[in-house]
């Protein structure tokens, strides 16, 4: 928060001296990540409660919600720029101050790399989908304030219309960011399947059990960092009640252990003989 706080101030105060629209592009971003940082942060304080009586799989789905409203609001702001710029091609301004623009940009491009480095740390031990999306954003940022760089120093030197056209690409590439965001959380609202190759894996585990005939209706989903899985596992038909329990509770164990941060595993065992005449039918 501080790091970023400290650009806005920077980018701020190189806007108002040069009047660069590429910078207000720039700017207008870095003001942006701070409102989704602090909404991350008050969002996973939320999403990271554990379940209770009203929430019986958990609160992860805020995330998601959070991210829908992130994409809404970076959408609407690249517009609001990419008029500005257009704007701009129409009625051409003489930035001053150029070299105050080219030292903020590099700033800002040194204090961007430090906050990407946290956050994939964070990313890494959490799997937040919340900080995943603002990572994702910061990593762009640094493409960004190199494209700010060279927009100014075009313009320093005479092209005049770089200013205004490296504007309407920063809108165009907050749009870019704001869709993947938005599609990343519509799919977890949407209660979304795992990836083909984990659900591959996940049969796999559940296949490679020595009392395990076949496993059948496999579903998954993800809310927030938890991975919920639920299949039915084809067991022989006069296996004990106790023995088919402690099979199940195998199978969990062994899915919990290849997998990555928190899994909710649901397991019904199916006599393999009504397991095969479902199949067949």
């Amino acid at each position: 928060m501080l790091m970023v706080s400290l650009m806005i101030a920077t980018k701020c105060w190189a806007w108002l001296s040069s009047g660069s629209a590429a910078m207000l592009g720039s700017l207008t971003d870095s003001m942006l990540d701070i409102s989704a940082s602090m909404m991350s942060f008050l969002v996973l304080s939320y999403a990271l409660r554990p379940a209770d009586d009203d929430h019986r799989f958990g609160h992860g789905k805020a995330e998601a919600l959070a991210g829908l409203g992130q994409a809404a609001f970076i959408a609407g702001s690249a517009c609001l720029l990419a008029f500005h710029g257009i704007e701009r091609i129409f009625n051409p301004v003489e930035l001053g101050q150029s070299l105050l623009g080219v030292w903020v940009s590099l700033f800002a491009i040194v204090c961007t790399l430090l906050v990407v480095f946290v956050q994939h740390q964070v990313v890494k031990r959490t799997q937040s989908i919340a900080v995943k999306a603002d990572a994702l954003h910061y990593k762009g940022d640094i493409l960004l304030n190199i494209a700010v760089l060279i927009a100014i120093l075009l313009s320093y030197y005479g092209v005049q219309y770089a200013d205004p056209i490296f504007a309407i690409g920063v809108a165009g590439y907050l749009l870019y960011n704001c869709w993947d965001i938005a599609k990343e959380s519509a799919d977890h609202l949407m209660d979304k399947e795992l990836p083909d190759d984990e659900k591959t894996e996940i049969i796999l585990l559940a296949s490679s059990h020595e009392d395990v005939f076949g496993v059948h209706e496999l579903r998954t989903r993800q809310s927030g960092k938890v991975k919920f899985i639920q299949l039915h596992l084809e067991l022989d038909d006069n296996l004990p009640l106790i023995r088919a329990h402690h099979v199940a509770d195998e199978v969990v164990q062994s899915i919990e252990a290849a997998f990555e941060g928190e899994v909710d595993v649901l397991i019904h065992q199916d006599p393999v003989s009504l397991a095969v005449n479902a199949n067949a039918s």
